[in-house]
C-alpha cells in the first residue's frame, strides 16, 4: 500500500511566533517556547509531550511506516527528538528521515508547501513508482482519514472535510479553502477566499461545504513534475500545494478524488490555539501514546 508519509514542518511559524501577551492560564514556559520552537514541537501534550508525537502515533496506527519530516535549516529540536541521522531513524515502529527546506537567498521565508514536498521527493528517489501521503505538521489528522488515504485506489486524492464539523470560529474557518467537485466526487478546483456566489455553487444538496486542510495522496511520478513547474503565488510569493493540484486537474479532470470526512481536526496555527489543543489532547489522547 506504499506506507509513505511526508509531514510538512519546515515553515517559520510566523503567526505562532508573533509577539503576544501571556494568555490567562497558559504556562509561561510554553508561551516562551511558542516564540522560539516550531509549532509541531511545542509541548502541548501531557508532561510536555510535543504535538508531533501524536501525529506520528496516528500515522503509525493507520499503517504508515516510512515518514519524512520536512524541517527548516536550523530546527534541531526535531532531530533531537526523533533521531539524529539523516535517514531511517527508528522511532517506535516507524522510520523517520529528514528533508531540509532552506530559505533561498534574499527571502525571509521558505518557498512554500509545494517546494517543501519537492524537497522530500528529491530526498526519497527510492519512492519512485509508489504513492505517498502528505500533510501539515501542525494539524492532528485522525487515524481514520490517514488510513483512508493510504488505502484509496485513486492515484490522487484529498480529504474533503465538512466545514461545519470542524467546529472552529468563523475567523479561522474563513482561512480554509473550499472545494468544488464534479458529480462523481473529483475535485474541480480549490477556491481560496470564495465569493458569496462561489460559496453557493460549492454547496451540495444538503448544504454541505467541503474544505481542504492540506492532506493529500499522490503518485510520486505524477506529482513530481507539477511541483517542479508550480509558479509563485502572486500575493504570497510562495509555491503552494493547491497550485500544484490545480495544474494536475488542468491536465486531467479526474486527477484528484475528494474523500469526504466529517470530524474535528486540532489545529495549532497561533498562540490562541495552544490551550484548545492542549485540552483536546488531555481529554481525547493517551498521555503516553508510545
Amino acid at each position: 500500500m506504499n506506507p509513505n508519509l511526508v509531514i510538512l514542518a519546515g515553515g517559520v511559524s510566523s503567526r505562532m511566533k508573533k509577539a503576544a501577551p501571556l494568555p490567562d492560564g497558559m504556562d509561561a514556559g510554553l508561551h516562551l517556547d511558542a516564540g522560539e520552537k516550531s509549532k509541531s514541537m511545542l509541548g502541548v501534550g501531557t508532561g510536555g509531550r510535543p504535538f508531533l508525537d501524536y501525529l506520528i502515533y496516528n500515522a503509525r496506527e493507520a499503517g504508515y511506516a516510512d515518514i519524512v519530516i520536512v524541517t527548516g535549516t536550523n530546527d534541531g529540536g526535531v532531530r533531537a527528538r526523533y533521531g539524529s541521522a539523516a535517514r531511517d531513524n527508528e522511532f517506535h515502529g516507524v522510520r523517520i528521515s529528514y528533508a531540509v527546506q532552506a530559505v533561498p537567498e534574499g527571502r525571509t521565508k521558505p518557498l512554500g508547501t509545494a517546494d517543501a514536498l519537492l524537497c522530500a521527493l528529491r530526498l526519497r528517489t527510492d519512492w519512485r513508482g509508489a504513492k505517498l501521503t502528505v500533510c501539515n505538521g501542525d494539524n492532528l489528522y485522525s487515524q481514520d482519514v490517514l488510513k483512508r488515504l493510504l488505502e484509496t485506489e485513486h492515484t490522487g486524492a484529498l480529504i474533503d472535510y465538512d466545514r461545519d464539523a470542524l467546529r472552529f470560529e468563523q475567523s479561522k474557518i474563513g482561512q480554509f479553502a473550499v472545494l468544488e467537485k464534479d458529480p462523481d466526487g473529483y475535485v474541480r478546483c480549490i477556491l481560496e477566499k470564495p465569493s458569496p456566489e462561489e460559496m453557493r455553487s460549492v454547496r451540495d444538496g444538503t448544504g454541505r461545504v467541503g474544505v481542504s486542510m492540506n492532506i493529500f495522496r499522490f503518485s510520486y511520478d505524477t506529482v513530481l513534475g507539477f511541483l517542479e513547474e508550480v509558479p509563485l503565488h502572486p500575493v504570497r510569493q510562495e509555491k503552494e500545494l493547491p497550485s500544484a493540484v490545480a495544474l494536475m486537474i488542468g491536465r486531467d479532470p479526474h486527477a484528484v478524488f475528494a474523500i469526504p470526512a466529517s470530524e474535528y481536526v486540532p489545529d495549532l496555527t497561533a498562540r490562541g490555539d495552544i490551550g484548545i489543543v492542549s485540552e483536546y489532547l488531555r481529554d481525547h489522547c493517551s498521555a503516553d501514546p508510545f
